[in-house]
């Protein structure tokens, strides 16, 4: 009995084969592949991130210094070309104190934004002192699809036009009240400020807009469609 026991204890060990070696550095290769694998798409994924970050940070300073010379080079004559001078420089010290604190891709969109809308107030401050406009710049995000106004009418005691007068001297560059489109052009009365001060719409906004859209189905039909064309 102890005999046998001394023969199993001096049994030699069961050596790995060249296959299960074989198997076992195919293994490691193929995890070592999957982990570079990620770490690259990581890497990728970050530099793609930081390209898409770097580009919207270029393209609201872009628009932001570019309403800054357009601000430089006008000048208030006082009368029409007042307001939107105002509003234009109200957006520009808005992007500016955006993009000091963007930090975002949607943060620097947002910079971009205020600057497009200044650079159309500079455009229509442009025509009210009867220079060359400039090329066409891409409207605000917030202003797509709201159209323009073509012709002067006198709305519920508003009066609205496609370009300034002392009857229209406030120039608005199109945007959403309550879900309907308010088209750009020139009013009579800021009552968009009022609502945006108020958080909602104003009375006044509210028959504007509804005289807007009573034109509209007068015309054929509701919208921007009745609003087409290029105010500047």
């Amino acid at each position: 009995m102890g005999a046998a026991q001394g023969t199993d204890k001096s049994r030699p060990e069961p050596r790995p084969t060249i296959d299960d070696m074989v198997i076992l550095l195919l293994l490691l290769l193929v995890g070592a592949g999957i982990g570079a694998l990620i770490a690259g798409n990581r890497r990728g994924g970050a530099a793609r991130g930081d390209e898409v970050l770097a580009d919207g940070r270029a393209d609201a300073y872009r628009w932001y210094e570019r309403l800054g010379g357009q601000l430089l080079n006008l000048r208030d004559d006082g009368h029409l070309a007042r307001q939107a001078l105002v509003d234009a420089t109200e957006r520009h010290q808005a992007a500016g104190a955006q993009l000091s604190q963007a930090r975002t891709v949607t943060q620097y969109r947002l910079a971009r934004e205020s600057a497009l809308e200044g650079l159309a107030y500079v455009r229509a401050a442009r025509v009210a002192l009867g220079l060359d406009p400039g090329p066409e710049l891409p409207r605000p995000e917030s202003a797509a699809g709201a159209g323009a106004i073509t012709e002067e009418h006198e709305l519920g005691g508003y009066r609205v036009g496609p370009r300034p007068s002392s009857a229209t001297p406030y120039y608005y560059p199109g945007g959403y009240q309550n879900g309907r489109p308010m088209p750009a052009g020139w009013y009579s009365t800021p009552w968009w400020k009022t609502a945006l001060a108020a958080g909602a719409g104003t009375i006044g906004g509210m028959l504007l807009l509804d005289s807007l859209f009573s034109l509209g189905h007068h015309h054929g039909g509701p919208g921007p469609e009745m609003f087409d064309g290029d105010f500047f």
